[in-house]
Protein backbone atom coordinates (compact mmCIF):
# COMPACT_ATOMS: atom_id res chain seq x y z
CA UNK A 1 0.00 0.00 0.00
CA UNK A 2 1.77 3.38 -1.28
CA UNK A 3 0.72 6.66 1.04
CA UNK A 4 -2.05 7.90 -1.99
CA UNK A 5 -3.73 4.51 -1.71
CA UNK A 6 -3.36 4.72 2.34
CA UNK A 7 -4.79 7.94 2.45
CA UNK A 8 -7.74 6.88 0.01
CA UNK A 9 -8.16 4.04 3.03
CA UNK A 10 -8.40 6.85 5.63
CA UNK A 11 -10.79 8.47 3.74
CA UNK A 12 -13.40 5.41 3.20
CA UNK A 13 -13.26 4.68 7.09
CA UNK A 14 -14.11 8.34 7.54
CA UNK A 15 -16.91 7.75 5.05
CA UNK A 16 -17.57 4.05 6.79
CA UNK A 17 -18.33 5.96 10.32
CA UNK A 18 -20.30 9.10 8.67
CA UNK A 19 -22.38 6.20 7.30
CA UNK A 20 -22.87 4.65 10.59
CA UNK A 21 -23.99 7.62 12.14
CA UNK A 22 -20.33 7.45 14.39
CA UNK A 23 -19.80 11.09 12.92
CA UNK A 24 -21.55 13.73 11.53
CA UNK A 25 -19.08 15.53 9.17
CA UNK A 26 -18.45 16.48 5.47
CA UNK A 27 -15.89 13.80 4.09
CA UNK A 28 -12.83 15.64 2.89
CA UNK A 29 -11.37 15.28 -0.35
CA UNK A 30 -7.83 14.77 0.94
CA UNK A 31 -6.50 13.27 4.43
CA UNK A 32 -3.03 13.95 5.01
CA UNK A 33 -0.89 10.78 5.70
CA UNK A 34 3.03 11.34 6.76
CA UNK A 35 5.82 9.91 8.25
CA UNK A 36 4.87 9.03 12.00
CA UNK A 37 6.31 12.13 14.89
CA UNK A 38 8.10 12.17 17.57
CA UNK A 39 6.19 10.34 20.10
CA UNK A 40 4.62 7.93 17.06
CA UNK A 41 4.62 4.98 15.50
CA UNK A 42 4.24 2.48 13.01
CA UNK A 43 4.89 2.91 9.15
CA UNK A 44 2.39 6.05 8.98
CA UNK A 45 0.15 8.78 10.61
CA UNK A 46 -2.66 10.92 9.83
CA UNK A 47 -3.72 13.90 11.88
CA UNK A 48 -7.62 13.30 10.14
CA UNK A 49 -8.82 13.47 13.57
CA UNK A 50 -7.99 16.44 14.56
CA UNK A 51 -9.13 17.92 11.20
CA UNK A 52 -12.18 16.57 11.71
CA UNK A 53 -12.42 16.99 15.71
CA UNK A 54 -14.20 21.00 15.45
CA UNK A 55 -16.66 20.18 12.95
CA UNK A 56 -17.32 16.89 14.60
CA UNK A 57 -18.42 18.76 17.63
CA UNK A 58 -15.98 16.55 19.50
CA UNK A 59 -12.51 16.05 21.11
CA UNK A 60 -9.66 14.70 18.45
CA UNK A 61 -9.15 11.67 20.82
CA UNK A 62 -12.04 10.70 20.42
CA UNK A 63 -12.66 10.52 16.79
CA UNK A 64 -9.28 9.24 16.16
CA UNK A 65 -10.89 6.74 18.70
CA UNK A 66 -14.30 6.34 16.41
CA UNK A 67 -12.34 5.48 13.38
CA UNK A 68 -9.65 3.28 14.65
CA UNK A 69 -11.68 0.18 14.50
CA UNK A 70 -12.58 1.13 10.58
CA UNK A 71 -8.74 1.44 9.84
CA UNK A 72 -8.17 -2.10 11.79
CA UNK A 73 -10.65 -3.88 8.85
CA UNK A 74 -8.47 -2.33 6.13
CA UNK A 75 -6.98 -4.90 3.92
CA UNK A 76 -3.32 -4.15 3.91
CA UNK A 77 -3.51 -2.57 7.58
CA UNK A 78 -1.97 -4.72 10.57
CA UNK A 79 -2.49 -2.25 13.60
CA UNK A 80 -3.71 1.57 14.70
CA UNK A 81 -2.63 2.83 17.31
CA UNK A 82 -3.88 6.38 18.86
CA UNK A 83 -0.99 8.85 20.40
CA UNK A 84 -0.77 12.45 21.63
CA UNK A 85 -3.92 14.29 20.82
CA UNK A 86 -5.70 12.06 18.48
CA UNK A 87 -2.43 10.78 15.38
CA UNK A 88 -3.68 7.83 13.62
CA UNK A 89 -0.40 5.79 13.79
CA UNK A 90 -1.06 2.68 11.05
CA UNK A 91 1.05 0.15 10.62
CA UNK A 92 1.14 -2.24 7.60
CA UNK A 93 1.44 -5.95 6.70
CA UNK A 94 5.01 -5.53 5.21
CA UNK A 95 4.80 -7.81 1.96
CA UNK A 96 1.28 -5.83 1.23
CA UNK A 97 3.83 -3.16 1.44
CA UNK A 98 6.53 -4.06 -0.36
CA UNK A 99 4.69 -5.89 -3.03
CA UNK A 100 2.47 -2.06 -3.79
CA UNK A 101 5.34 0.07 -3.85
CA UNK A 102 7.80 -1.91 -6.14
CA UNK A 103 5.05 -2.87 -8.29
CA UNK A 104 4.23 0.88 -8.59
CA UNK A 105 7.84 1.87 -9.23
CA UNK A 106 8.54 -1.11 -11.91
CA UNK A 107 5.01 0.08 -13.98
CA UNK A 108 6.20 3.81 -14.18
CA UNK A 109 10.09 3.06 -14.38
CA UNK A 110 12.18 6.00 -14.41
CA UNK A 111 8.88 8.65 -14.50
CA UNK A 112 8.16 7.52 -11.17
CA UNK A 113 7.16 10.17 -8.87
CA UNK A 114 6.28 12.49 -12.49
CA UNK A 115 3.11 14.00 -12.66
CA UNK A 116 0.57 12.11 -14.87
CA UNK A 117 0.09 15.57 -16.77
CA UNK A 118 0.75 19.24 -17.65
CA UNK A 119 -0.50 21.09 -14.56
CA UNK A 120 -0.90 24.38 -16.08
CA UNK A 121 1.94 25.85 -13.83
CA UNK A 122 3.62 28.55 -16.38
CA UNK A 123 7.84 29.12 -14.62
CA UNK A 124 10.68 31.60 -16.23
CA UNK A 125 13.57 30.74 -14.55
CA UNK A 126 16.30 34.04 -15.56
CA UNK A 127 19.96 32.75 -14.42
CA UNK A 128 23.25 35.43 -14.33
CA UNK A 129 26.11 34.60 -16.99
CA UNK A 130 27.73 32.17 -14.80
CA UNK A 131 28.48 28.26 -15.06
CA UNK A 132 26.72 26.99 -11.69
CA UNK A 133 23.78 29.05 -12.00
CA UNK A 134 23.17 28.36 -15.86
CA UNK A 135 23.36 24.31 -14.45
CA UNK A 136 21.61 24.32 -11.45
CA UNK A 137 18.35 26.34 -13.71
CA UNK A 138 18.94 23.15 -16.34
CA UNK A 139 18.20 21.00 -13.34
CA UNK A 140 15.52 22.79 -11.89
CA UNK A 141 14.33 22.98 -15.14
CA UNK A 142 14.15 19.16 -15.55
CA UNK A 143 12.48 18.37 -12.19
CA UNK A 144 9.96 21.40 -12.88
CA UNK A 145 8.68 19.42 -16.00
CA UNK A 146 8.76 16.17 -14.62
CA UNK A 147 6.11 17.44 -12.04
CA UNK A 148 4.21 19.01 -14.99
CA UNK A 149 5.06 22.47 -15.27
CA UNK A 150 5.91 24.45 -18.79
CA UNK A 151 9.32 25.88 -17.89
CA UNK A 152 11.31 28.82 -20.42
CA UNK A 153 14.88 29.05 -19.29
CA UNK A 154 16.67 32.19 -20.07
CA UNK A 155 20.52 33.82 -19.26
CA UNK A 156 21.71 37.13 -19.16
CA UNK A 157 24.10 36.21 -21.66
CA UNK A 158 24.93 33.80 -24.13
CA UNK A 159 26.51 30.61 -22.34
CA UNK A 160 29.88 29.90 -22.48
CA UNK A 161 30.01 26.81 -25.68
CA UNK A 162 31.18 24.38 -23.05
CA UNK A 163 28.52 24.98 -20.53
CA UNK A 164 26.36 23.86 -23.33
CA UNK A 165 28.14 21.28 -25.31
CA UNK A 166 30.57 19.92 -22.45
CA UNK A 167 27.83 20.17 -19.50
CA UNK A 168 24.47 19.96 -21.22
CA UNK A 169 23.30 22.81 -19.75
CA UNK A 170 20.48 24.41 -22.38
CA UNK A 171 18.56 27.57 -22.48
CA UNK A 172 15.94 28.90 -24.32
CA UNK A 173 17.30 32.50 -25.05
CA UNK A 174 19.57 34.88 -23.62
CA UNK A 175 20.10 38.55 -23.16
CA UNK A 176 17.77 40.31 -20.29
CA UNK A 177 15.17 42.10 -22.65
CA UNK A 178 14.00 45.41 -21.81
CA UNK A 179 10.35 44.56 -22.94
CA UNK A 180 7.59 44.03 -22.15
CA UNK A 181 9.61 43.66 -19.00
CA UNK A 182 12.98 43.15 -17.30
CA UNK A 183 13.86 39.38 -16.20
CA UNK A 184 14.37 39.09 -12.55
CA UNK A 185 17.04 36.93 -11.67
CA UNK A 186 15.59 34.37 -9.75
CA UNK A 187 17.89 31.65 -9.74
CA UNK A 188 21.36 33.03 -8.00
CA UNK A 189 23.33 29.60 -6.28
CA UNK A 190 26.65 30.25 -4.64
CA UNK A 191 28.77 31.02 -8.12
CA UNK A 192 31.47 28.41 -8.87
CA UNK A 193 35.36 29.38 -7.74
CA UNK A 194 37.25 30.30 -10.92
CA UNK A 195 40.76 29.18 -11.27
CA UNK A 196 43.89 31.29 -10.86
CA UNK A 197 45.02 31.24 -14.91
CA UNK A 198 48.74 31.50 -13.18
CA UNK A 199 48.08 28.14 -11.44
CA UNK A 200 47.95 24.98 -14.10
CA UNK A 201 45.27 22.47 -13.12
CA UNK A 202 47.96 19.63 -12.96
CA UNK A 203 49.44 21.09 -9.92
CA UNK A 204 46.50 22.08 -8.16
CA UNK A 205 43.31 19.79 -8.43
CA UNK A 206 40.85 22.16 -6.70
CA UNK A 207 41.84 24.54 -9.38
CA UNK A 208 39.71 22.62 -12.19
CA UNK A 209 36.18 23.67 -13.19
CA UNK A 210 33.62 21.86 -14.44
CA UNK A 211 33.55 21.85 -18.07
CA UNK A 212 37.59 19.73 -17.44
CA UNK A 213 35.46 17.22 -15.32
CA UNK A 214 33.15 16.63 -17.99
CA UNK A 215 29.70 16.20 -18.04
CA UNK A 216 28.78 14.00 -15.48
CA UNK A 217 31.09 15.09 -12.98
CA UNK A 218 30.88 18.48 -13.35
CA UNK A 219 27.37 18.71 -12.85
CA UNK A 220 27.27 16.56 -9.68
CA UNK A 221 30.18 19.21 -8.45
CA UNK A 222 27.82 22.15 -9.27
CA UNK A 223 24.79 20.38 -8.08
CA UNK A 224 25.24 18.61 -5.06
CA UNK A 225 26.42 21.29 -2.87
CA UNK A 226 23.40 23.40 -1.31
CA UNK A 227 22.86 26.85 -2.89
CA UNK A 228 24.49 28.72 -0.29
CA UNK A 229 27.70 26.65 -0.61
CA UNK A 230 30.41 27.16 -2.39
CA UNK A 231 31.03 23.79 -4.61
CA UNK A 232 34.66 22.33 -4.64
CA UNK A 233 35.29 21.80 -8.16
CA UNK A 234 38.51 18.96 -7.97
CA UNK A 235 39.38 16.02 -8.91
CA UNK A 236 37.86 14.19 -5.79
CA UNK A 237 34.81 13.52 -8.39
CA UNK A 238 36.09 11.64 -10.57
CA UNK A 239 37.32 8.87 -8.12
CA UNK A 240 36.19 5.52 -8.69
CA UNK A 241 36.26 5.11 -4.49
CA UNK A 242 33.50 4.93 -1.98
CA UNK A 243 34.19 8.37 -0.37
CA UNK A 244 32.82 9.88 -3.77
CA UNK A 245 29.09 10.18 -3.38
CA UNK A 246 28.69 10.59 -7.30
CA UNK A 247 30.79 7.22 -7.78
CA UNK A 248 28.86 5.48 -5.00
CA UNK A 249 25.23 6.49 -7.47
CA UNK A 250 26.37 5.06 -10.59
CA UNK A 251 27.78 1.78 -8.82
CA UNK A 252 24.79 1.33 -7.17
CA UNK A 253 22.89 1.61 -10.41
CA UNK A 254 25.66 -0.31 -12.32
CA UNK A 255 25.64 -3.22 -9.74
CA UNK A 256 21.42 -3.42 -9.45
CA UNK A 257 21.56 -3.71 -13.88
CA UNK A 258 23.97 -6.70 -13.32
CA UNK A 259 21.92 -8.60 -10.96
CA UNK A 260 19.28 -8.35 -13.96
CA UNK A 261 21.37 -9.75 -16.21
CA UNK A 262 22.93 -12.24 -14.01
CA UNK A 263 18.78 -13.18 -12.92
CA UNK A 264 18.26 -13.37 -16.80
CA UNK A 265 21.30 -15.80 -17.09
CA UNK A 266 19.40 -18.44 -14.24
CA UNK A 267 16.17 -18.53 -15.91
CA UNK A 268 14.07 -15.71 -13.86
CA UNK A 269 12.98 -12.30 -13.52
CA UNK A 270 11.77 -9.60 -11.13
CA UNK A 271 8.57 -9.76 -9.38
CA UNK A 272 6.98 -8.13 -6.77
CA UNK A 273 6.19 -10.42 -3.40
CA UNK A 274 7.18 -11.36 -0.03
CA UNK A 275 10.88 -11.12 0.45
CA UNK A 276 11.07 -13.82 2.89
CA UNK A 277 13.11 -11.54 5.22
CA UNK A 278 13.65 -12.04 8.81
CA UNK A 279 12.24 -9.35 11.29
CA UNK A 280 15.22 -9.54 14.16
CA UNK A 281 18.29 -11.35 13.95
CA UNK A 282 18.28 -14.44 15.96
CA UNK A 283 14.66 -15.54 14.95
CA UNK A 284 14.19 -18.71 12.78
CA UNK A 285 13.54 -16.30 10.06
CA UNK A 286 16.84 -14.39 10.41
CA UNK A 287 18.36 -18.37 10.18
CA UNK A 288 16.74 -19.23 6.82
CA UNK A 289 17.88 -15.56 5.59
CA UNK A 290 21.24 -16.20 5.96
CA UNK A 291 20.88 -20.07 4.79
CA UNK A 292 18.92 -18.92 1.79
CA UNK A 293 18.83 -15.41 1.17
CA UNK A 294 22.66 -14.32 1.44
CA UNK A 295 24.99 -12.77 4.39
CA UNK A 296 24.29 -12.37 7.70
CA UNK A 297 22.39 -8.71 8.38
CA UNK A 298 19.87 -9.08 5.14
CA UNK A 299 17.27 -7.92 7.51
CA UNK A 300 13.78 -6.06 7.57
CA UNK A 301 15.75 -3.14 9.02
CA UNK A 302 17.59 -2.46 6.07
CA UNK A 303 14.82 -3.38 3.87
CA UNK A 304 12.65 -1.42 5.52
CA UNK A 305 15.32 1.56 5.10
CA UNK A 306 15.89 1.30 1.29
CA UNK A 307 11.46 1.13 1.10
CA UNK A 308 11.03 4.46 3.06
CA UNK A 309 13.93 6.00 0.55
CA UNK A 310 11.88 4.56 -2.63
CA UNK A 311 8.21 5.76 -1.71
CA UNK A 312 10.00 9.04 -0.33
CA UNK A 313 11.10 9.62 -3.79
CA UNK A 314 7.89 11.77 -5.60
CA UNK A 315 8.03 13.95 -2.21
CA UNK A 316 11.80 14.75 -2.89
CA UNK A 317 10.72 15.36 -6.34
CA UNK A 318 8.00 18.08 -5.62
CA UNK A 319 10.33 19.85 -2.74
CA UNK A 320 12.92 20.09 -5.25
CA UNK A 321 10.59 21.95 -7.90
CA UNK A 322 9.32 23.72 -5.24
CA UNK A 323 12.30 25.21 -3.52
CA UNK A 324 14.49 24.82 -6.73
CA UNK A 325 17.10 23.02 -4.54
CA UNK A 326 18.72 20.11 -7.17
CA UNK A 327 21.04 19.38 -4.30
CA UNK A 328 18.30 17.15 -2.42
CA UNK A 329 17.87 15.14 -5.26
CA UNK A 330 21.51 14.34 -4.74
CA UNK A 331 21.20 13.77 -1.49
CA UNK A 332 18.14 11.73 -2.11
CA UNK A 333 20.29 9.52 -4.28
CA UNK A 334 22.84 8.72 -2.30
CA UNK A 335 20.86 7.55 0.24
CA UNK A 336 19.45 5.34 -2.13
CA UNK A 337 22.62 3.69 -3.21
CA UNK A 338 23.55 3.31 0.17
CA UNK A 339 20.55 1.42 1.23
CA UNK A 340 19.95 -1.06 -2.14
CA UNK A 341 24.20 -1.70 -2.60
CA UNK A 342 24.21 -3.53 1.61
CA UNK A 343 21.02 -5.69 -0.26
CA UNK A 344 22.98 -6.83 -3.71
CA UNK A 345 24.96 -9.96 -2.53
CA UNK A 346 21.39 -11.85 -0.98
CA UNK A 347 19.17 -11.30 -3.93
CA UNK A 348 20.58 -14.04 -6.33
CA UNK A 349 20.65 -17.38 -5.35
CA UNK A 350 23.87 -19.02 -4.20
CA UNK A 351 25.02 -22.42 -5.29
CA UNK A 352 22.79 -25.19 -6.31
CA UNK A 353 19.75 -23.43 -4.72
CA UNK A 354 16.92 -22.51 -6.83
CA UNK A 355 15.50 -19.02 -7.89
CA UNK A 356 12.36 -18.97 -5.38
CA UNK A 357 9.59 -16.51 -5.42
CA UNK A 358 11.74 -14.76 -3.01
CA UNK A 359 14.38 -14.32 -4.89
CA UNK A 360 12.05 -12.87 -7.75
CA UNK A 361 10.74 -10.26 -5.02
CA UNK A 362 14.59 -9.24 -4.03
CA UNK A 363 15.48 -8.23 -7.58
CA UNK A 364 11.90 -6.46 -7.88
CA UNK A 365 13.06 -4.26 -5.12
CA UNK A 366 16.34 -3.77 -6.39
CA UNK A 367 15.19 -3.10 -10.02
CA UNK A 368 13.45 -0.64 -8.53
CA UNK A 369 15.82 1.14 -6.81
CA UNK A 370 17.42 1.33 -9.83
CA UNK A 371 14.94 3.10 -11.14
CA UNK A 372 15.03 5.66 -8.95
CA UNK A 373 18.28 6.29 -9.11
CA UNK A 374 18.39 6.10 -13.54
CA UNK A 375 15.34 8.50 -13.19
CA UNK A 376 16.71 10.78 -10.74
CA UNK A 377 20.33 10.90 -12.46
CA UNK A 378 18.42 11.93 -15.85
CA UNK A 379 16.62 14.71 -14.22
CA UNK A 380 20.35 16.18 -12.75
CA UNK A 381 21.47 15.78 -16.70
CA UNK A 382 23.68 12.84 -15.02
CA UNK A 383 24.20 9.55 -17.07
CA UNK A 384 23.41 6.14 -15.19
CA UNK A 385 25.72 3.71 -16.55
CA UNK A 386 24.68 0.04 -16.69
CA UNK A 387 28.37 -1.13 -16.15
CA UNK A 388 31.04 0.45 -14.00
Amino acid sequence: MTPVELSRTVLCAVRRAVDDGELSVVVPGRALVTAPGPGGCGDYATNIALQLARPAGQPPRRVAEVLRPYLLGAAGVRDVVVTGPGFLNISLRRAEVSAALVGEILRAGTRYGHADGPTGQLVQLHAPHEVRAVVVMDAVARVLRSQGALVRTSCAARPEPGWTEVLGARVNAYGTPDSPAPLDVNVRPVPAPVPAASVPAASDPAALDAVTLGRDAGRWALLQPAAHDRPRIGDEHLSQREANPLFRVRYAHARVRALGRNAADLGFGARPGDLDVPEAEGSRGAERARGEAGPQGFGAARVRELEAALADHPRVLAAVAAQRAPDRLARHLVAVADAVVPLVPAVLPRGEEKPLAAHRARLALAEAAGAVLAGGLSLLGIDAPDHL
